[in-house]
């Protein structure tokens, strides 16, 4: 490992715990949610306990530091993905509330009947259903790129679907199920070239790799705290201010208007318009500190970490007798989440077998039912690694798979 594996671990206490049947706790699920370093658990403890009031509400001097922070923590998400201004970051309550809340509001005043939004078949749900929604409702079309064997979007395939019809395309920077890493810039500049923008799912992308929303020419990101080791019940829209400024609210109460009269009310001024109501207060400002800790850590060496870890998982996976391993086979083209199935396991059976050896997996369609059907399968197992894990935590796996091949009689 090239970075110091036993002090990284030490930052995060779940890590080092055993599971009520005695076994050591095996985490390879931070693709459904990363675990916290103490950092962040620290740090929300002392804002309740020490500092704790609501925001931009008070002059008083508790209210005032926590409000200090809380834009703090703003600018530390803008400086994180490069962006030009703090009030193009939106804090809302995860990455789903991002996606729906563009796809309200710049649907409803930028579709019309015969648009096209482009998709693909690997989004997850929250990426494929508002959008979904919002083009049955503006009588719009819906436009998917076609996936290539191994996984990836067909990008020939993405051009020859772009047209001046293309008002929006909707994209994961990294597949939550295959682990396979999208061409953002690369389709991004596509689509300005047709007068059409780019909303890119960052929720799992942005735990592996840096991203400059600038350089990238990113319109929309949209991403969650939990995932990047942060709290639960905070996420990120990012939008290029130009585009927001256009936008009408998403939610309507405290905090998202100017002025209010009987007959008609003012909205605020971006980011306040779309942060109605009371924020989540103490995860935003611990979303804050989660991003230092990652920033500190720095991306060469988490990357460096997981290609490491993800290259000695692919070899050791691709060994197991009847194991398909989906999404790209190459290490190049693809981040550390590695679904799979056993010829003749049901991935239920796999998982809770997997947890009986302390390793906590996901099985199921992962959110991505129409991945799955073009798959053709029904479900998966799905094993999602980060720069904490360890070659050691791979051959526990791999002894469980055995072990899970025995019991079930495929050994």
């Amino acid at each position: 490992m090239v970075a110091n594996i036993t002090s990284i671990r030490h930052d995060f206490p779940i890590l080092n715990k055993k599971l009520p049947n005695g076994q050591h706790l095996v985490y390879l699920d931070s693709g459904a949610s990363a675990q916290r370093p103490q950092v962040v658990i620290d740090k929300i403890s002392e804002i309740y306990e020490h500092y704790y009031s609501n925001v931009h509400r008070g002059v008083h001097q508790l209210g005032d530091r926590v409000t200090t922070e809380m834009e703090a923590a703003r600018a530390r998400v803008q400086t994180f993905i490069g962006a030009s201004y703090p009030e193009e970051i939106i804090f809302t309550s995860g990455t789903t509330m991002s996606i729906n809340l563009v796809a309200q509001t710049w649907g409803r005043h930028h579709l019309n009947a015969g648009d096209e939004i482009i998709l693909n078949e690997m989004e997850h749900h929250a990426n494929f259903v508002p959008w979904q929604a919002i083009a049955k409702e503006r009588d719009a079309t819906l436009k998917f790129i076609q996936l290539t064997p191994d996984g990836r979007l067909d990008q020939e395939h993405y051009h020859s679907l772009l047209s001046s019809k293309t008002k929006m395309v909707a994209v994961t920077g990294m597949s939550n199920m295959l682990g396979t890493i999208n061409p953002v810039e690369e389709m991004a500049q596509r689509a300005h070239e047709v007068g059409a923008l780019i909303f890119v799912d960052g929720a799992q992308s942005v735990l592996h790799q840096p991203v400059n929303v600038v350089e990238s020419e990113i319109d929309f990101l949209a991403f969650s705290g939990h995932k990047l080791f942060g709290p639960s019940g905070i996420g990120v829209l990012y939008g290029r201010k130009a585009l927001l400024e256009t936008l009408p609210p998403f939610l309507f109460g405290g905090n998202m208007i100017s002025e209010v009269h009987c007959d008609h009310s003012n909205w605020a001024n971006i980011p306040a318009r779309f942060e109605a109501g009371t924020p989540p207060i103490a995860e935003a400002i611990a979303l804050g500190t989660a991003i230092d800790y990652v920033s500190q850590l720095g991306f060469d060496t988490i990357q460096e970490q997981e290609y490491l870890l993800s290259q000695y998982a692919l070899q050791k996976l691709q060994e197991v007798p009847g194991l398909q391993i989906y999404g790209p086979q190459e290490m190049e083209m693809r981040g550390a989440i590695f679904s799979f199935n056993i010829e003749g396991a049901h991935p239920e059976d796999l998982a809770t077998l997997l947890d009986r050896k302390g390793i906590a997996v996901r099985h199921g369609h992962h959110c991505t039912m129409p991945l799955h059907q073009w798959l053709n399968i029904t479900a998966s197992v799905r094993a999602s690694l980060t720069f904490y894990n360890t070659t050691e935590e791979i051959d526990v796996l791999i002894d469980a798979l055995e072990f899970a091949r025995k019991r079930l009689r495929l050994a």
